[in-house]
């Protein structure tokens, strides 16, 4: 008899109030979780409440989960094909309902991951020794496989398009690597801002690359534009997955859009041929397709019900240190706060939230940015607010002992 996986649980119990059951805690424990289980690997102690990598604490879609059983009822595990009209028609669908965008079923490409296709396409457009500019703070894979291929990282301040055309127009810049919307500040780029990079990056000969993973959880009134809208006959490719937005990343799988057919050739030879990853890993395929046909009102409730998490943590900023002036973030799940105006230490942060709070907050300095915290609030919203009480406690403590001591110097 075949024991059930670790961590197996009931269906999370659904109400007419939470038909998808986004209030129900689901046990994450034993299933091999990162943000969970080895939650120990980053903090140093185990069993801390985690608010950390950006997975979400939601089962995915009934759509998805129902196709998913369905596929694997069919019993049959075998290779199978991503270059197919079930997979693509329903990409060009979510563009064209979701986005309101055209893709050509032809220029899409299949990947094991977001950072797969990153990796393929710094070796096709840029060489060691190369400068890749991307935004500050920064989603902390960009560093590490920018260095891994032996490229130069040039980091530009998110507003700062005098220094963006400056690092653009080096001669050994080669590409741009795009967060859209950006991680970890959830910043929703404007077509304006779009059109700028666009033209900067066809004036010095730069190739884009535009990660926009989060695109499909923008805040109303905010509009994700995808690159495809801006690229024109540049260089430039879209990669992406239904992963973050659905909450499938166990599953693997992801997907990109390259403008440039030479360019797009050689990509493909590169996953087929030298990687030998021309077989997907089938169950992706069954949930993206699943997800883009029948997960928009999943996908529609789920961001609503991430708004009314991201609108708590606000207002109990706003009540415990109005000075900081915090705002949900026009995209995603993740709320980047800015603790400067408190002059708090970091590193007292951090232990008063692992050491006496039991919690895991991501620090600033992870992404490049020390002062600040990312906080995961795609959870359900008793850990939300769990988790923002706790920092509230946290920056307490550490701001009368603050005054404390600066009454005393100035006592003394």
């Amino acid at each position: 008899m075949v024991s059930p996986p670790p961590g197996s649980s009931a269906p999370a119990r659904r109400t007419a109030q939470d038909p998808y059951g986004f209030d129900v805690t689901v046990d994450r424990h034993g299933t091999w979780c990162t943000q969970w289980d080895y939650v120990e690997d980053r903090f140093g102690v185990p069993d801390l409440l985690p608010f950390t990598i950006s997975d979400m604490d939601f089962e995915a879609a009934p759509a998805i989960m129902d196709a998913l059983r369905g596929r694997l009822d069919h019993g049959v595990l075998g290779y199978s094909r991503w270059r197919q009209d079930d997979f693509l028609s329903a990409v060009v669908h979510w563009y064209a309902t979701r986005h309101g965008t055209a893709v050509d079923p032809g220029a899409v490409v299949y990947a094991p991951s977001v950072v797969y296709q990153l990796s393929q396409l710094l070796r096709l457009w840029s060489r060691p020794g190369d400068g890749v500019v991307a935004h500050t703070p920064m989603y902390d894979a960009f560093p590490k496989t920018v260095a891994a291929h032996g490229r130069r990282l040039r980091e530009c301040p998110l507003d700062d398009f005098a220094e963006l055309e400056r690092l653009l127009a080096l001669p050994d810049t080669t590409v741009l690597l795009l967060c859209s919307p950006h991680n970890p500040t959830g910043r929703v780029w404007s077509a304006d801002e779009l059109d700028r990079m666009a033209r900067l990056c066809a004036r010095y000969g730069v190739a884009v690359i535009s990660d926009e993973i989060h695109s499909d959880l923008a805040h109303p009134p905010h509009v994700h534009r995808p690159w495809s809208l801006h690229g024109g006959e540049g260089r430039w490719a879209v990669i992406t997955s239904a992963s973050k937005s659905f909450n499938i990343p166990a599953l693997t799988g992801s997907y990109g859009i390259i403008g440039d057919p030479a360019s797009r050739d050689a990509y493909l030879r590169q996953l087929k041929e030298a990687d030998g990853l021309s077989s997907p890993a089938v169950l992706s395929l069954v949930a993206h397709i699943a997800a883009y046909r029948e997960g928009a009102p999943w996908l529609d409730a789920l961001r609503t019900y991430l708004e009314g998490n991201l609108a708590m943590v606000a207002d109990r900023l706003r009540g415990a240190f109005p000075q900081l002036g915090w705002e949900p973030p026009q995209a995603g799940y993740l709320a980047w706060i800015d603790l400067r105006p408190l002059g708090v230490d970091d590193d007292a942060l951090q232990r008063e939230l692992v050491e006496v709070e039991k919690v895991a907050i991501m620090p600033g300095a992870a992404y490049g940015s020390p002062g600040r915290v990312r906080l995961n609030a795609g959870c359900p919203r008793s850990k939300a607010v769990a988790g923002v009480e706790a920092l509230v406690r946290a920056l307490r403590r550490l701001t009368r002992a603050g005054q404390v001591a600066d009454l005393r110097d100035g006592g003394a």
